[in-house]
């Protein structure tokens, strides 16, 4: 379980990284109002998106050695420190300090993820699934994911918009990983012939990819109290869920369970406390202006909240002009 954690910890910070350099170069091309292959199409003309893949695909491989050697239902929880990693990573790309409130967060969601991955400890549990299992976890989450992407697509920009599609993402990346740790089963067990010819590498690879693109059109969409919290809490989620329900792993129970609980609710309390407030909107966000512009370079932001409310971006070059501005309008306030 150490080791397994310890390469999903690892895993989180690279994401954490692809996240903030793909928010960087998502607020640099046109908005788009609908999942347009063009969106795809600018992004990777932009070095700073390309960039952030580069994170994500060792972030990819991260995961990988984490899940071939550990339970899924510790790893993907694992990586709800994306949130506070991406506070850190995404203070020194746009020069922003955390608050105090904003660490109070970070140590609530350490906290809560400790107590609630120490009282789960799921144990046993086999590193394949029998191929017709994947029938209905296969059919139940991309029903789930399509009904909640398509209700999101009918939105107007805005927290429902956002919450939704990153809730379609996290169901994706949940997914993926199940097939990983499946198809990392066939490489330790049958050799890489056997991994390239896995349908589940490619599955993994074809749902990732597909998270990918809803996680960046989430981050268009709307305000980061909606998107964050509906991200990395359902995955974390699911994932325990696909790990019982899939391979067969055994969490703790009887009191245990409280504690899991309690240790999910400080969780959840940290995440939605962390994505409220004006730190994480200015590291993961430039086009939310800073408060008291007048300090000075490395001033720490404060607690004010984040809007509920998201603006309505403009079509077009006129909105990618918009934000590059107002990003490079932040950075000369913060310098």
């Amino acid at each position: 379980m150490a080791l397994s954690a310890a390469l999903a910890v690892l895993a989180a910070t690279s994401n954490a990284l692809g996240t903030v350099l793909q928010r960087r170069a998502a607020l640099t091309v046109p908005a788009s109002t609908s999942l347009r292959l063009g969106l795809l199409a600018d992004l990777l003309r932009t070095p700073v998106w390309l960039a952030g893949i580069v994170g994500v695909t060792l972030s990819a491989i991260l995961q990988a050695a984490a899940l071939g050697s550990g339970s899924l239902a510790v790893v993907q929880p694992v990586f709800v420190l994306e949130l506070p990693l991406a506070l850190v990573i995404g203070g020194m790309v746009f020069h922003v300090r955390p608050s105090r409130a904003s660490w109070a967060s970070v140590a609530l969601i350490a906290v809560g993820l400790a107590v609630f991955l120490l009282s789960l400890a799921p144990s046993g549990g086999r590193d394949r699934v029998p191929g017709l299992w994947w029938a209905p976890a296969l059919a139940v989450t991309g029903a789930l994911g399509a009904a909640l992407v398509l209700a999101a697509l009918r939105r107007s920009f805005g927290p429902a918009r956002a919450a939704g599609l990153a809730v379609g993402a996290a169901l994706g990346n949940a997914l993926a990983a199940a097939l990983m740790k499946s198809s990392m089963g066939v490489l330790e067990d049958q050799g890489v012939r056997a991994f390239l010819l896995s349908w589940q590498t490619y599955g993994f690879a074809v749902i990732g990819g597909t998270s990918l693109f809803l996680l960046g059109t989430a981050m268009q969409a709307g305000p980061l109290i909606a998107s964050q919290p509906a991200l990395v809490l359902t995955d974390a989620v699911v994932g325990v869920v696909l790990g019982m329900t899939l391979y067969g792993e055994q969490p703790r129970t009887g009191p245990w369970l409280l504690s899991a609980l309690l240790g999910f609710a400080l969780l959840t309390s940290g995440v939605v406390a962390l994505s409220r407030t004006r730190c994480l909107a200015g590291c993961l966000n430039a086009e939310e202006e800073a408060p008291e512009r007048g300090r000075g370079h490395g001033a720490a932001v404060g607690d004010d909240r984040d809007g509920r409310t998201a603006r309505q971006p403009r079509s077009g070059s006129a909105a990618a002009q918009d934000r590059t501005e107002s990003a490079a309008a932040q950075d000369r306030a913060a310098a």
